[in-house]
């Protein structure tokens, strides 16, 4: 499965930086880090270089994701910030909007992912390969047409949350991979990564970013 990689000319926005940590939000419509091939090297991590040379990458939000990211300008905060997010030290919560009316208010998804090789990117839910992928679910508001929900990932599995809301009949909007029909037709994947939370890695003291939801 391939596409046709057109990157926005919406820049990347400063939310932080210090000498050891770099916060952004990442526009949708970016890669986090350089595809194969040349047409694919406009990245969200190339745009930082020039202002910030030594940007680590320490972890990935899809291209049609927009909200919060964190770099290292060290080794040893990438390092530090590595492990917090390989040990679920990390607090993340996105909100999206999906298609219908999703009940109950509340809930966790606890279904296993494995990447779909004859359609990759794409991922699947398959239960005696997958790794454990867990997401808990909260409803902010809802119709019958759409509902607007928090979503709280307890790992961080690809796609997750793609895969996990179109496993419980209700894909998030703009979804190319995993919504069909009239929930595909929207200007932009409708996934926004809205706060992240962790220690700081020189003082270790918990510390909470957050860039408002632009749909």
């Amino acid at each position: 499965m391939s596409f046709s990689y057109q990157p926005t000319a919406e820049q990347p926005r400063v939310i932080h930086a210090d000498h050891e940590i770099l916060v952004v939000e990442k526009p949708a419509g970016l890669l986090s880090v350089p595809g194969r091939g040349e047409d694919r090297a406009d990245c969200l991590i190339e745009r930082l270089r020039t202002a910030f040379p030594t940007v680590l990458l320490v972890h990935r939000l899809d291209m049609d994701t927009s909200g919060v990211m964190v770099f290292g300008l060290t080794p040893h905060a990438q390092r530090h910030l590595s492990r917090q997010f390989e040990d679920r030290r990390t607090k993340k919560t996105y909100v999206a909007r999906l298609w219908g009316r999703l009940e109950p208010k509340s809930g966790m998804v606890d279904l296993p992912l494995i990447v779909d090789w004859p359609n990759r990117p794409r991922q699947k839910v398959d239960h005696e390969q997958g790794r454990p992928a867990q997401t808990e679910w909260r409803v902010v508001k809802s119709s019958d047409a759409e509902t607007r929900v928090r979503l709280m990932p307890i790992t961080g599995r690809s796609h997750q949350l793609r895969v996990h809301m179109a496993e419980l009949g209700h894909p998030i909007l703009g979804d190319p991979l995993y919504a069909t029909g009239a929930a595909v037709d929207f200007p932009r994947l409708m996934l926004h990564a809205e706060s992240l939370r962790f220690k700081h890695p020189e003082t270790g003291v918990m510390q909470s970013f957050s860039a408002p939801v632009p749909f």
